[in-house]
């Protein structure tokens, strides 16, 4: 009597519909088997792909041939048994050597007959090429979708698969969830835990209703899909979908992770200028303490010896005074300021034009910088390492730009609000610098410069965007007495006043038209 192995395998990426399910395969294998009068000794069910050797049950089950428990196999077709040559090419052997006497399918002749093993290596040969051929277009299916800018695979949270267009649509259930999701962690009054909280409690759950685990949420603020890009197999691609936030607000949230990453200990008391400032010398924070009634600055030292001694808050306070004096309009400068801006709404027009034209060509160059990239990278020019670094910064700036000009079409370049606000803020630094609150002034100071060391008990400053321009023009004072000396200082005050306005509105459409004055570098 010959025994036979039954041998069912589906595997969960199939893409053949017209392959029956395990429990079909096992009903038909059966009759069959019955109406053949085949005697199964034991069946083997799995779920995995063929297309590449390694199938544990597959194995498991030749092995028992080869120890001679059974001497042939019954299957739906030889495509179940092996779409790639090294199986296929196992089970020839084995029908070779007599291990394997009898391959029986419903819907294919067999016998170990020279026919018989040639007409089963076509059906191999056939198989693998459906495998190989299928791969090929689902590759090539792929290249296309990512030149069309659209992902492949499963949405990301707060989107849905549009199956029939094949795209990716906001779903209406969380979309604006997900999107307070980077609108609450940018504040950065949430950890990751509170974060959780309060979204789940807003109603933010999984598709499948569960709540989101913190490796979730984390995933989702570190995902550039939300802001336009997105990456897949390490390379990045301009998405086509419509974002869910802004890049400014998407790259707030990774320094509010990496801020979050290494938690710092507060220490109970206030001290105004503590996280403020970094070592000239060594790069560590300058911390506080409180010394015979006084409080002095110093340098951490976490990195090792430093030579930087003590300062005195006083004395630091008397600095950063003298600093903002500089990024300092006095009252009556920014009320002409303000008054030359009401005045300029003519201009306004002409240079939102400008500035709308200018955003666009630079779009178009990185468009063709792009292009030009990828053929450097086509032609083996470049490396695919530099190629995927240069396209991911070329990518960025694109974004960037074009979210710059969304914002501005959308708002119709009002720069003017802006421009009267950044007046404002300079002309209440002047008031910080002369006022005793300590606190204030250190805020004053972050908003007008970043990257700020301490070295020899000097503070070194580095002003950001039109805070520049104030501290390149000449100082506002208080104005001469004399007539000819009064002649003199309008005509230097007018001219510093119009020359800082027109730098002024330049940065202001370039780095707050989206009308949020925060900044942003």
């Amino acid at each position: 009597m010959t025994k036979y192995f039954l041998y069912i395998r589906k595997s969960t990426d199939e893409d053949d519909r017209q392959v029956l399910s395990l429990e079909a395969q096992e009903t038909e294998l059966r009759e069959f088997a019955k109406k053949e009068q085949l005697t199964i000794v034991d069946t083997f069910h799995e779920s995995h792909t063929a297309k590449e050797p390694g199938r544990p049950i597959f194995n498991k089950m030749l092995e028992r041939i080869e120890k001679g428990e059974a001497e042939g196999i019954i299957s739906w077709h030889p495509d179940r048994l092996a779409r790639n040559s090294v199986d296929g090419g196992r089970i020839i052997f084995l029908i070779d050597s007599d291990k394997i006497q009898f391959l029986k399918f419903p819907t294919f002749w067999f016998e170990a007959t020279p026919q018989g093993k040639f007409m089963l290596n076509i059906a191999f040969g056939q198989s693998k090429y459906f495998v190989d051929n299928l791969s090929e277009n689902t590759k090539r299916g792929l290249r296309q979708k990512l030149r069309r800018g659209e992902l492949p695979g499963y949405a990301p949270l707060g989107y849905l698969n549009d199956l029939r267009n094949h795209t990716m649509v906001k779903d209406p259930e969380r979309f604006l969830l997900v999107k307070k999701l980077f609108e609450l962690y940018a504040t950065g009054n949430y950890s990751l835990k509170s974060l959780k909280e309060k979204i789940t409690s807003a109603g933010l759950l999984s598709r499948k209703g569960n709540k989101l685990s913190i490796s979730v949420i984390q995933s989702v603020l570190q995902n550039p899909f939300y802001y336009g890009p997105f990456k897949y197999n390490d390379e990045l691609y301009q998405g086509t979908h419509k974002p869910m936030t802004t890049k400014k607000l998407f790259e707030k949230c990774q320094q509010v992770l990496q801020s979050r990453a290494r938690p710092v200990k507060r220490l109970k008391e206030v001290h105004a200028f503590r996280g403020l400032l970094k070592c000239g010398e060594c790069g560590c924070m300058i911390t506080s303490e409180i010394q015979r009634g006084h409080i002095y600055y110093r340098c951490t030292k976490k990195k090792g010896p430093c030579s930087q001694k003590y300062i005195r808050e006083e004395t630091l306070a008397e600095q950063i005074s003298d600093i903002l004096q500089i990024f300092s309009i006095p009252s009556f400068e920014a009320k002409k300021m303000v008054a030359e801006l009401d005045k300029d709404e003519n201009e306004k027009f002409r240079a939102g034009f400008s500035f709308s034209q200018n955003l666009k060509s630079q779009i178009k160059e990185c468009e063709e910088k792009l292009e030009k990239l990828l053929d450097a990278h086509l032609n083996n020019d470049i490396s695919r390492e530099e190629y995927l670094e240069k396209k991911q910064k070329l990518l960025n700036q694109k974004v960037e730009i074009s979210e710059k000009l969304a914002n501005f079409e959308k708002k119709g370049g009002n720069w003017l609000e802006p421009a009267k606000k950044f007046i404002l803020a300079s002309n209440q630094a002047q008031i910080a610098a002369k006022s005793g609150n300590l606190q204030e002034r250190a805020e004053k100071l972050k908003k007008a410069g970043s990257n700020m060391l301490l070295t020899n008990r000097k503070i070194k400053y580095f002003p950001r965007g039109a805070w520049e321009i104030l501290e390149n023009l000449p100082v506002f004072g208080a104005e001469p007495r004399s007539g000819e000396a009064q002649n003199v200082f309008k005509k230097a005050e007018n001219l510093a006043m119009l020359r800082g306005l027109d730098e002024v509105r330049t940065w202001i459409m370039e780095n707050y038209t989206d009308g949020s004055f925060a900044p942003s570098r």
